[in-house]
């Protein structure tokens, strides 16, 4: 493998509008684009897979870190993501979603597949995709076929997803090299750049984006006090693991259920505190 031959996507099924204030919470440069009709992408700018800590053995693999990233985007957000992926010997997908274990498959890079099959027809379960027709043209990306490569596996499974609105921008192609996809992405009319401003202000945006969201009322209650609680508890270990591993990804993914479980709490009281303000007549929050 060389840092050259590393590429990778993230595919959200939300609008950018949805996607930017948890993709904030990643702590990584990305570009974010509209990718069709109720789907984004995600393009990193940096190489983590390179240039990260990893662990004894060097920089984590770029399917753990995508892996890790797109976990920790589905556990913190109520849409699947996938996360797409390729260095020099492998291609590969995983699919996230809340707390569901990911699914996810592999293919070498001569196309040969190297996945359980059981993966694909979770992989349509999930995404609401037809059992019978789709089901039939992702499993045929799972028999051998001399004349598909990994990189044609990855844009077979696009096309299956195209049925779903899903529609990358020009130059966001599986087999392209980071530096590739970036330009591309950075070219885009409607790119918008992902950048780490500190947790004030990325709990800012994530409280604004669910007043312009109109979320607020499903935040508030028994039910999503208790929903925030178990983000909280979950995200504490899964954050030390992460650290123990040395894995950015799944440092990730446990600080976006720390933060969203805090503000899940932290909303539910503060607007009740604001309502008690108002009805004696004070500030409203």
């Amino acid at each position: 493998m060389t840092a050259t031959s590393v590429g990778a996507l993230l595919l959200c099924r939300a609008d950018p509008e949805s996607v930017r204030p948890p993709a904030h919470l990643l702590r990584e440069r990305m570009l974010l684009l509209p990718a069709g009709n109720g789907w984004s992408v995600l393009v990193p700018e940096g190489k983590p897979w390179r240039d990260g800590p990893g662990g004894e053995d060097g920089p984590e693999p770029v399917d753990r870190v995508m892996g890790g990233w797109a976990t920790a985007l589905a556990v913190g957000s109520g849409w699947p993501v996938l996360a797409l992926w390729w260095d020099g010997d492998r291609s590969g997908y995983t699919l996230a979603g809340g707390f569901r274990r990911p699914v996810g498959y592999i293919w070498l890079t001569d196309g040969t597949p190297a996945g359980e099959d059981e993966a694909m027809r979770t992989f349509a379960a999930r995404l609401g995709l037809d059992p019978v027709l789709d089901v039939q043209e992702l499993e045929a990306l799972t028999r051998p076929d001399p004349e598909a490569d990994a990189d044609a596996r990855l844009r077979g499974l696009l096309a299956v997803l195209t049925r779903t609105g899903v529609a990358l921008p020009p130059g966001l192609a599986p087999g392209e090299p980071a530096d590739r996809l970036r330009t591309a992405a950075d070219v885009h009319p409607h790119a918008d750049r992902i950048e780490w401003a500190g947790w004030r202000d990325t709990v800012q945006a994530e409280l604004d984006a669910v007043e312009s969201t109109g979320l607020g009322p499903w935040m508030r209650g028994p039910r999503a006090r208790a929903v925030a609680s178990v983000q909280v508890a979950a995200g504490f270990p899964l954050t030390l693991w992460g650290a123990r591993r040395r894995s950015g990804g799944w440092i990730a993914a446990g600080l976006v259920l720390l933060v969203q479980g805090a503000l899940g709490l932290a909303y539910d009281r503060f607007r009740a505190e604001a309502e008690a303000g108002a009805r004696r007549g004070g500030p409203v929050w």
